[in-house]
């Protein structure tokens, strides 16, 4: 498959935390860290500027916590700091595929990585680096979906990009409908009056307010994410206010 010039200037690249679990589902697997970086890398050469933002997943479902009565912040808290584990491995897995990378956090702390510094994050992007935003918003009771879309207006992001293991948004599931279709375009209205759970309602609205569009593209897939930054509309969906 050819690919041509990317579409969008700077993205922001949301990923969970089980993008980098083994075949347990969890913990980090080196080789998978480095398959990321593999397809991060393909998207980076086109010369498009990118930040990342992951979760934690693979590391520390708060949930779990909560359920057996732990509280909301704690839980919370530790997965922000699961966060920076999985920031850190992927940012070994970049550099060691020669793409300059930094660490930056909500959460600081200062011996291992930057603090998220809206400015700094855009000055990184700009001299080529690709800047891995972890921390999540810095706050409980907000999800990394939030901290992609928070993230993704503070540094003029032309598209959120949220890598899961479907390709695009659905009319249904696809693993249970053999008859569901694929939106290539959606309207951030039809995502609600459909309830197609894109991301978080926080998220979404936040992107909706704010005309941020969203893409919801395979990871898995090779060449699917470039693809999509390619404007290649075969993979992935894309959401903003007019179709």
């Amino acid at each position: 498959m050819t690919h041509g010039a990317a579409v969008y200037e700077r993205i922001v690249l949301k990923l969970s935390g089980e993008v980098l679990a083994g075949s347990s589902g969890f913990g980090i697997d080196p080789d998978r860290a480095e398959d990321i970086a593999f397809k991060v890398k393909q998207v980076y050469d086109l010369g498009v500027q990118i930040a990342i933002i992951i979760g934690a997943g693979n590391l520390w479902r708060g949930q779990q916590g909560v359920e057996r009565g732990m509280e909301q912040s704690t839980a919370d808290h530790m997965g922000m700091i699961g966060t920076v584990m999985n920031g850190l491995a992927l940012q070994d897995a970049l550099e060691r595929l020669g793409v300059e990378t930094r660490v930056q956090t909500a959460i600081e702390m200062n011996k291992v990585a930057e603090p998220y510094i809206r400015l700094r994050a855009i000055r990184h992007m700009e001299k080529g680096r690709i800047v891995i935003i972890a921390g999540g918003t810095g706050n409980p009771y907000f999800t990394t979906d939030t901290a992609a879309a928070l993230r993704a207006m503070e540094v003029n992001a032309n598209i959120v990009i949220k890598a899961t293991k479907v390709n695009g948004v659905y009319s249904a599931d696809p693993k249970k409908d053999p008859t569901a279709v694929r939106y290539a375009r959606l309207t951030y209205q039809q995502v609600l009056d459909q309830r197609l759970g894109v991301m978080d309602l926080t998220a979404f609205t936040l992107c909706q307010e704010n005309q941020m569009p969203i893409m919801v593209v395979n990871f898995f897939e090779a060449g699917h994410l470039l693809s999509a930054v390619t404007g290649n509309d075969s993979v992935g969906t894309v959401i903003s206010a007019d179709e």
